[in-house]
Order: structure tokens, then C-alpha cells, then sequence
């Protein structure tokens, strides 16, 4: 989900997509409405099994024979975001002979794209914000993509006219009962609410101006002084607190800001650090109360029917065929063991294709595992990822892709837009709904044809909901995004024909108080710097990276949170110091 400061208003297609709500009818009249239809549906996207059955193998200390031995010059133990801009490094260090182990069926971690019902839509991540100049290994990477050119002198994004940047409307907010445009509650409220709007505005701009926020985070760390002195303050306590000491405690305020740290950190804003609440918007966008002069430019997010998927399938696409190089992802491939020698790194993976286990032995290794995971299969750990391991705290995420073979009855106000998010959603860590159908070229398929709607719950305030995604059926969730989805929309349940849920027990790491300050320390003891020229000819600046010998590290866990900039980043700087 994308939450924004608030915009003025678009009218992009926005009048014909009002008159084309009204011409199919708007709300059903009482007593027409069709019968509820027998509902299709099921678990998808994240084998659960396989992971377990990989924890329950390393706990019992017993792991099989190599029945194999295979060599490369490195291997990359995890296929996410960070696994494939290793891949992507070392491809373009002129490193070819490199072995991707991933445990899923096909690679891109939590931002994999699938399909319902023949639709595409995004299992996982389905945005990227476009990117400033502090991550200018995400910028070479869109230019790559045809996402990023210059025009005129200026830089342009979107690609093909700017198809890929996100269509207008982009968002919109149910909120006392119909819709309103942008995500920050502003209808029928008071000037009690709209001062503390811009009191929070005022806050994170003066918390910028103490000590500058980055995107990627790790862009501000440095030798000497890891973490400016005002960010390690707003470290040592929670956001809650801190929206306390500056007296903002408007209902309103505070459930846009709760709903905006569940959407990034899979937290609200009583366990997330005030240095991650503020960052949310200092790094980026900033914070803009409503009738601000805001410049729509730095609120643009490119995204696709499939989410992130796009990009994680063609960083994928070069590693699956031996034509010019490829052929080095191993999908559908445990990690079990990671042994750092003198002269080399044992790789132990158990192929769930042949049901062997299989050893690569390489001189290094890129980790970009999850610390959880790392921690369990990095033989004598280092007290680096150790120390990690016992610090980071993990969100659970569920996402629902409900497919509907029509379109649905609206509320009054706003026009059905990409990002559709209830006020006070009823379910525990709701989000709301992107439309994998909102990006169409032909407007005329978006009002009359089928679509997937794809409903986020962010778990990790909600008790035992870890063990709730391995336990409860897949109807049990289903019928709760149904349910919630139901009150803006009364026809769900009769345009609903299939629901498919992708579980994550460990989706993002939750930046807690202290964990800043604890990971940009580990950053600067134990790290590699490395500078290469990218493919556009510029230099990357020194990118942090924690590593031993042989190990470099690469994961979001490191930065403390998930999203794509800081996964990319320190991916790629772990590909550079294996490339050696």
C-alpha cells in the first residue's frame, strides 16, 4: 500500500470511470441481488511446508550426505530482492560463474508476482517509490529496465509515456461512510485536526532539518559517527512517544500515521521507533497538511498488475537460461549449510527436484538470507549475526487475491482507484486493496471486465498470528478480507468467484527501538567497502556491508526494515565484495 500526503485532486480518468460506475448501475437494488456463488480458493505463492520441513531438519542437527559436489567462483544462498541484485553485481563485474539457491519455486522473495483466474497481481511488495539521488544503484537498475531516461536534459520515469508509473486516481479512503481522495482523513473534519496536520508537518520537516533522513537508511551512516546524534534519540523510543511529547493525539492523525507504520514495518506506531515513523516520511515525500503547495513529482510510484513482481521476474530472467552466461538459478533449493574454511565456503542445499542434498563449494558466498535463517545455517555464526538474530523482531503478512468477474457496487465519492484503504478496517491489521486491474491501457476492460483485488493484512500487532497462517484454513482468511471488503463494496460476495492466499510468517523485520543504532554499528565493525563503475558509467558510493572473510551479507534485515531501495542496495554492495 502507498500512503501519501495529501494531493489535490485528479481528474484523470476519473469522469469517465464516475460515468461509468453510474451506467452499470451503481448500488444493487434491495432484492435484485444475485446468489452468493460457490467460492474457489486456496493457499498459494509460499510453500509453508517446505520451509518447516528445512527448520525442523536443522534442529534436529542430522542433516544427509552430499549425494553432490558442485563448484562456482561464488554462490548466493537466497533468491529475494537482495540475492538477484547480488546476481545482477556480479553479472555486471563480469562474474558469471555463480550458483543462486532459492528455496521457493521461483525467485523475487517477498515481491513474486502470480495470477488468479489468468489475471496477474502481486503476491507480495506492489509498489517502488521513485527513487531519489541517494539510491543511485536502484536508479541504474530502471534505467536498465527503460524505466528511467532522459528527456530534454531531465530525467524521466515511467517508461513508454510514463505507462508504468501509477495512473491516476491512486488513492482513495472510505472514510464515514463514503469515499474521499488521498488517505489522510479530511472530510467533515475539524480545525482542531487539520492543526495538528500541520503540527506533525512541522515536526518531521524539523527533524529533517536536525539531521537529514536517506533512502536507502544506510546511506547516512558513517565512520565515525554511525547514526547522527537527533536520529539516536528518535532510536531510543517508540513513535508513540514521540507523537506524545509533541501533544499529537487527534484520532485522526494518529490512524494515519498507525495505518502508514503497518504498511512499511508490518507494525503500529506503539512498537516502531520514532526514528522509523519519522524517516516513513522525511526520507522521502515528507509530510504535507492539506492545502500545502505539494509537488506531485516526489509522491510518483511506479507499479504494475503484478506488483513487484516486474522487476524481481526480469532480474530473474538472465539466471535462467546457460544462453550468454545464465543458467545459475537453482529454484526449489533448501539452504542447510554454510561452513566457512580456510580456503573456501562448503554450501549444503537440499534440492527438493532430485530429494538430494547437494554441496557447493565456492571461495565466497553471499547470505541473503533472512538473519533468522542465516543465523541457523552459518555454521559458528559470527557474533555479528548472532547478536542480530536476538535483536530483530519479525511481521507476519497475509495478502488476499480476490478475483471478481465484474465490477463491483461502490459507495458515493471518490472513484474506484489503485490503492482503496478503509478507515478502521475491522480486520485485525488490514490495509485495504490494490486493483491488479487499475494499470489497463483500455479504460473500457477497467469499468466492464473481470479483475483481482489484492487485500493486505499486516499481523504483526495481532497475537499468535504466526501460528494462526500455519494453522487456519485457507476460508478463514478469505472470509475475513471478504468481510471487510463487504462494507464499501455490499456485491463482494457475489462477484467473488476465486481467493488465493500467500502467507509470510517472517514477511519484514519491525524496526523496534535501539535497532537502528544496534545495525548501523554492526555496519561499520564488521564491513567491506567497495566503489564500482555502474552501468551507466557513474560511481556507486561506499555501501556498507557486513562480512567476514569469505561471507558478505546481504538482506533488508540489515537495515532493519523492508523495502525495495534498502534490499537492492545491499544486495548489490555484497555482490561487488564477493566479485572481490
Amino acid at each position: 500500500m502507498a500512503a501519501s500526503s495529501p494531493r489535490p485532486p485528479t481528474l484523470s480518468r476519473r469522469s469517465l470511470l464516475q460515468a461509468g460506475a453510474a451506467a452499470l448501475g451503481g448500488p444493487l437494488l434491495a432484492g435484485c441481488e444475485p446468489p452468493v456463488r460457490a467460492l474457489d480458493g486456496g493457499f498459494a505463492g509460499i510453500d509453508m511446508v517446505r520451509g518447516h520441513h528445512l527448520r525442523d531438519l536443522l534442529r534436529t542437527g542430522r542433516l544427509p550426505a552430499p549425494a553432490v559436489v558442485r563448484r562456482a567462483q561464488v554462490v548466493i544462498a537466497g533468491g529475494g530482492v537482495a540475492g538477484l541484485a547480488a546476481a545482477r553485481s556480479l553479472r555486471l563485474a563480469g562474474v558469471h560463474d555463480f550458483a543462486l539457491l532459492e528455496l521457493e519455486d521461483a525467485a523475487g522473495g517477498n515481491s513474486r508476482g502470480g495470477s488468479v483466474a489468468g489475471i496477474t497481481c502481486p503476491l507480495g511488495a506492489h509498489y517502488l517509490p521513485v527513487p531519489g539521488d541517494g539510491a543511485p544503484e536502484v536508479q541504474d537498475l530502471l534505467e536498465e529496465l527503460g524505466l528511467r531516461q532522459r528527456v530534454a536534459g531531465r530525467w524521466q520515469y515511467g517508461g513508454d509515456g510514463g505507462r508504468h508509473l501509477c495512473h491516476s486516481p491512486q488513492e482513495r479512503l472510505f472514510f464515514d461512510g463514503e469515499w474521499q481522495e488521498g488517505l489522510l482523513p479530511v472530510q467533515g473534519v475539524g480545525e482542531a485536526t487539520l492543526a495538528q496536520y500541520r503540527r506533525f508537518a512541522r515536526a518531521v520537516q524539523a527533524a529533517g532539518a536536525a539531521a537529514p533522513f536517506a533512502m536507502p537508511a544506510l546511506k547516512n551512516w558513517r565512520q565515525k559517527q554511525p547514526l547522527a546524534l537527533s536520529h539516536q534519540a528518535l532510536d531510543a523510543m517508540t513513535f508513540e512517544s514521540w507523537l506524545v511529547q509533541h501533544g499529537l493525539d487527534d484520532a485522526h492523525l494518529r490512524w494515519y500515521l498507525d495505518y502508514c507504520c503497518r504498511d512499511d514495518f508490518g507494525a503500529g506506531a506503539a512498537r516502531v521507533s520514532a526514528w522509523a515513523g519519522v524517516h516513513y516520511f522525511a526520507s522521502r515525500h515528507g509530510f504535507h497538511a492539506p492545502g500545502e503547495v505539494v509537488d506531485d513529482s516526489r509522491d510518483s510510484v511506479l507499479t504494475w498488475p503484478e506488483g513487484n513482481g516486474w522487476i524481481t521476474q526480469r532480474l530473474a530472467a538472465p539466471l535462467l537460461t546457460r544462453a550468454r552466461g545464465g543458467g545459475q538459478l537453482q529454484a526449489a533449493t533448501s539452504v542447510l549449510r554454510i561452513a566457512e574454511g580456510r580456503h573456501g565456503v562448503d554450501v549444503d542445499a537440499f534440492n527438493h527436484a532430485t530429494g538430494n542434498v547437494e554441496r557447493w563449494q565456492a571461495p565466497r558466498c553471499v547470505v541473503a538470507l533472512p538473519v533468522l535463517v542465516a543465523a541457523r545455517v552459518v555454521v559458528n555464526p559470527p557474533a555479528f549475526l548472532a547478536g542480530a538474530a536476538q535483536r530483530l523482531q519479525w511481521a507476519p503478512w497475509l495478502v488476499a487475491n480476490i478475483h471478481i468477474d465484474s465490477p463491483l457496487a461502490d459507495r458515493p465519492g471518490a472513484a474506484p482507484a489503485w490503492d482503496n484503504v478503509l478507515y478502521a478496517d475491522p480486520t485485525p491489521g488490514g490495509l485495504g486493496y490494490v486493483d491488479a486491474g487499475h494499470q489497463r491501457l483500455d479504460t473500457r476492460a477497467t469499468l466492464a471486465g473481470p479483475t483481482v483485488l489484492t487485500y493486505y493484512q499486516a499481523l504483526g500487532d495481532v497475537p499468535g498470528a504466526r501460528e494462526q497462517l500455519a494453522t487456519r484454513p485457507w476460508r478463514h482468511w478469505a472470509d475475513a478480507a471478504l468481510a471487510a471488503l463487504s462494507v464499501p463494496h455490499p456485491d463482494l460476495r457475489q462477484r467473488a468467484t476465486e481467493v488465493r492466499i500467500t502467507r509470510y510468517g517472517h514477511a519484514m523485520a519491525v524496526p523496534v527501538p535501539g535497532l537502528q543504532d544496534f545495525l548501523s554499528q554492526i555496519g561499520l565493525q564488521r564491513l567491506s567497502g567497495k566503489r564500482r563503475q555502474l552501468s551507466n558509467g557513474e560511481r556507486t558510493p561506499w555501501i556498507p556491508t557486513p562480512a567476514t572473510a569469505r561471507l558478505a551479507f546481504a538482506h533488508s534485515d540489515w537495515s532493519g526494515y523492508s523495502v525495495f531501495e534498502e534490499a537492492f542496495t545491499r544486495g548489490h554492495g555484497a555482490g561487488l565484495v564477493a566479485a572481490g
